[in-house]
């Protein structure tokens, strides 16, 4: 089995003068390709700090981070965000859709901005990667006129884009509808099952963890696991 993640005694400390305030407690942690991981905890129990270390977005205090082979995390913040583009993809709660452009622009923005437009290659990807998600026939649509079921399709689409080699999703359920949930994590769930796509799925819904192949709960920067056999119903 590939592994695509290796978080080895990660900590994070806040310092906000003298005061120090210990958020992640050495977390070990690793994902194989194709695993499709919930991660739960309470409000305040770090889940956010540890996605946010994950995703490149925010150093440690002390530990390694390894993705796919490559030690990450004493990387300059020119290579984290290029490598952060290239090799993640990001999925939140809000979708954070660029409202001036379409479905298939928002799509194809991570691999068009940093090559400065956006190529024939590029586009076609996009369109193909929408119409995978059920959305060919709002292709052209700007942001503003998609429901929030359909942004948040979008988001995986665009998620997808580059390729990644681990796909950070954090709360992706939480601003929608029951049925536009369903929606959503059927489509997680059949990008994990058809590609091998990595997910690490953080939520507070039990319903959502419920249908990964493996459950951590973060308990006061802690980490504890569980393993599960998902199920078809989404009761969240």
């Amino acid at each position: 089995m590939t592994r695509v993640l290796e978080a080895l005694g990660i900590e994070k400390t806040f310092r906000n003068g003298d005061e120090e305030t210990p958020v992640l407690k050495g977390i070990d942690l690793t994902l194989d390709k194709g695993e499709l991981v919930a991660l739960l905890g309470a409000s305040g129990s770090g889940k956010s700090t540890l996605l946010s270390i994950i995703g490149l977005l925010l150093a440690p205090t002390a530990g390694s981070l390894t993705i796919s082979g490559e030690r990450v995390d004493g990387l300059s913040e020119k290579m984290r965000a290029q490598f952060r583009n290239r090799r993640l993809g990001f999925v939140f709660q809000f979708h954070h859709l660029l409202p001036d452009f379409t479905a298939m622009e928002n799509v194809a923005f991570p691999a068009a901005a940093p090559a400065g437009g956006i190529s024939p290659a590029m586009r076609e990807r996009a369109r193909d990667l929408l119409t995978r998600v059920g959305l060919k026939d709002r292709i052209d649509f700007p942001a503003t006129r998609l429901s929030g079921g359909q942004k948040q399709r979008v988001a995986i689409a665009r998620a997808l884009m580059n390729r990644p080699d681990l796909i950070i999703a954090d709360e992706p359920t939480g601003n929608l509808d029951r049925d536009s949930a369903n929606l959503v994590l059927d489509l997680m769930r059949e990008v994990n099952r058809d590609d091998g796509a990595t997910f690490l799925i953080c939520t507070h819904d039990e319903g959502v963890a419920e249908r990964c192949s493996r459950q951590l709960t973060l308990d006061d920067g802690r980490l504890a696991s569980n393993v599960s056999e998902p199920v078809d119903g989404f009761t969240g």
